[in-house]
């Protein structure tokens, strides 16, 4: 007989969460690694404050079970962004400057890291790309990865980001974005991270949009371009860690180039 509930889906992807569809209408994620549950903790204490300063649908997490954690939210409507157009940019443009103008100060009470957590564990994880990564460069492009290395740490830290903006993440639903998903790297920091993909992974058009409606300035775009040439280097380590050779190949493919561009 035919209960009229549907099977849960599983729902491929997320290096940090294991995401299953429940329902056809609600979202439950479990962390794939102990350190992960306290980022999704976070986002059950801040999203249902961020949410509604923000023009487009996100998350609002809640917590359903504590051992092992299981937090559960509506489903965002949307597919992922597949073809980038300039009204696309034009409204991630408009959701980046409103959560980019957040108060950070109450975005840290509300459960947030903080910018000397989040410069720590940046920090952390240059100094494993130096380790792990750089000599897996080839030799004549190593010069200018050791460089790029070299840039991080000297960046503001003084901005409510996302963290992980990418088109897996940025969801359509018609001719428009219904939503931005996955704030479990959401931290105090530089805002040009999430102008990283957004300004220099994606069509001339698209690009010209969000910078116009956003605002970007000179500075900024040049640190977004460092921050889209880091990216491919947490792909490598992904790969390092899980015995995805792949994955590393693929990595440090785009590493080079990005170094290049």
């Amino acid at each position: 007989m035919d209960s009229g509930v549907a099977e849960p889906v599983s729902i491929d992807g997320g290096w940090d969460s294991a995401a299953t569809l429940i329902d056809g209408r609600w979202i439950e994620r479990r962390p794939r690694r102990a350190e992960v549950a306290d980022r999704l903790r976070m986002e059950t204490e801040l999203m249902p404050w961020l949410a509604p300063q923000l023009p487009l649908d996100v998350p609002e997490p809640h917590v359903v079970a504590s051992e092992p954690l299981v937090v559960r939210h509506a489903l965002v409507v949307g597919e992922p962004i597949s073809e980038p157009t300039a009204e696309h940019g034009r409204q991630l443009g408009a959701f980046l400057r409103a959560l980019h103008t957040v108060d950070p100060a109450e975005a840290v009470r509300r459960g947030l890291q903080g910018p000397e957590e989040a410069a720590r564990e940046l920090a952390e994880i240059v100094e494993r790309f130096r380790a792990d990564v750089l000599p897996l460069v080839p030799v004549e492009h190593r010069g200018a990865a050791r460089a790029l290395l070299d840039t991080f740490g000297e960046f503001p830290t003084d901005t409510v980001v996302h963290g992980d903006l990418g088109p897996e993440h940025v969801l359509c639903q018609g001719t428009g974005l219904s939503g931005v998903i996955d704030f479990s790297d959401a931290h105090v920091g530089d805002g040009a991270i999430d102008l990283a993909w957004t300004l220099h992974g994606t069509p001339p058009e698209f690009a010209t949009a969000l910078a116009e409606e956003y605002g970007v300035t000179r500075q900024l775009h040049d640190r977004a371009l460092l921050w889209h040439r880091l990216g491919p280097w947490y792909e490598v380590v992904h790969g390092l860690d899980n015995e995805l050779p792949d994955d590393v190949r693929s990595g440090l493919d785009g590493v080079v180039r990005r170094l290049r561009d």
